[in-house]
């Protein structure tokens, strides 16, 4: 009775546009105060003090500061010309061009939002202007830039890996294959579309433009190789590996002498923003946490599927059924925070590998940030490209089928995923 009085309070909050984390940090201290009286809230500032300083979370600022560098100092705007040098000559080439980018930027961001805001500004203009219809430079954009929760560094494993104490190195690795799997399905549709509505090429292969965009962007390669190998290889942890990121961003941008100093302002202080609302939802986790571990709601849940079936696969299917549908009602950290220390218990229990299932939520929520209505990466893209959210969807459901298809080959066929970390770590 308590959970349901609990959920109910949650969800009136929410619908009368109450921030979710006040909300959830209401709904807790609701419950905490009933079950064990006002006398247990005297400790709950520090409790969220000390849930909120986890060393692991720095990485969140730091890989955010690092992608509003990239996209301040010409970073960006040489890869863009780079990758247009290898595939603009294909039908469609622009469209192969912003995925290319986006794979590239999402190394260095680890948000999607940042990577539709960085490349969406730059990309969707341009596309609209050389005659591609304005949805489908939203949605290749905005199903581009959900890579960057796929391929490390990603801010929601940064994320899952503190609420259920996997190794974030480990979901680093796990995110590399599946990211390029998707990278080319996504091409792979954008191609599709080119052919059969006609859309437009880019200038022929020229070899010479080609050699001139790598020297120019020879530079920028290094942020990959530094801040990846170096977290691979076990030189540096990935919080460490983000402070790398801001480093060697700042020295790639001296070396070009170019910086916009009112974007990088602009882009520092919504990431700024950002990172207080995932910090906030934290700690206002650790309030519900407390109150969800000492009701033994995690062991109940577990308790009540594992009754159901035991069989793995089944379990991995209500999962991703139950995340999908979370996908549609919550922002990808919101739902991490609040649904994982819930579900981990279970995972445990039924013999699932952490890291595994680590990607599956990760891919879950990417697939929610294309769907309405909360959909954050999907309005962004729509706001840029000043098109209809209903419109850009249509276009974008064969590039959520591509997500699709790629969550379900990291759900049952594991070692698609799990293979380089068996490799590197096992």
């Amino acid at each position: 009775m308590m959970l349901l009085a609990i959920f109910l309070a949650l969800v009136a909050m929410v619908c009368i546009n109450v921030p979710i984390a006040v909300a959830l940090a209401l709904s807790a201290v609701l419950a905490i105060a009933i079950t064990d009286g006002t006398g247990a809230l005297v400790t709950i500032a520090l409790d969220m003090y000390a849930g909120a300083k986890s060393f692991s979370l720095i990485a969140i600022p730091m890989f955010v500061f690092a992608g509003a560098i990239m996209n301040a100092t010409g970073i960006t705007r040489r890869l863009i010309a780079f990758v247009s040098a290898i595939v603009g000559f294909v039908r469609g080439g622009l469209s192969m061009v912003n995925i290319g980018v986006s794979l590239f930027f999402a190394e260095i961001s680890g948000s999607a939002v940042a990577d539709v805001a960085a490349i969406g500004s730059i990309l969707i203009p341009e596309m609209k202007k050389r005659g591609y219809p304005a949805p489908f430079a939203a949605a290749v954009t905005s199903s581009a830039a959900s890579l960057a929760i796929i391929i490390p560094p990603s801010i929601p494993m940064i994320l899952y890996g503190v609420a259920s104490g996997a190794s974030i190195e480990q979901l680093f690795v796990a995110g590399v294959v599946p990211g390029l799997i998707g990278a080319a399905g996504l091409m792979g549709t954008a191609y599709y579309f080119a052919r059969r509505y006609d859309f437009p090429t880019e200038a022929a292969f020229n070899l010479a433009r080609l050699r001139k965009s790598f020297v120019e962007a020879l530079p920028c390669f290094a942020l990959p190789v530094i801040i990846l190998g170096g977290i691979f290889g076990g030189v540096v942890t990935a919080t460490e590996g983000a402070g790398l990121a801001v480093v060697a961003a700042i020295l790639v941008g001296l070396w070009y002498r170019e910086i916009d100093w009112k974007q990088l302002k602009e882009a520092t202080l919504e990431g700024g923003i950002q990172t207080a609302v995932v910090m906030l939802l934290v700690a206002a986790s650790i309030l519900m946490g407390s109150y969800l571990t000492t009701a033994r709601v995690p062991q109940a849940l577990a308790s009540a599927i594992l009754d159901l079936t035991t069989n793995q696969y089944l379990i991995l299917l209500i999962l991703n059924i139950f995340f999908l549908v979370i996908g549609f009602f919550l922002h990808s950290s919101a739902a991490i925070i609040l649904v994982v220390p819930i579900i981990v218990p279970l995972i445990n229990q039924a013999g699932i590998d952490p890291v595994h299932f680590g990607l599956v939520v990760t891919l879950n929520l990417a697939i929610g940030q294309q769907t309405p209505p909360v959909a954050s990466v999907l309005i962004t893209a729509c706001s840029i490209a000043k098109a209809n959210i209903w419109e850009v969807s249509k276009w974008n459901l064969p590039f959520v089928g591509v997500l699709l298809f790629v969550l379900m080959l990291c759900t049952y066929v594991p070692a698609i995923p799990m293979f380089l970390v068996d490799f590197f770590y096992r």
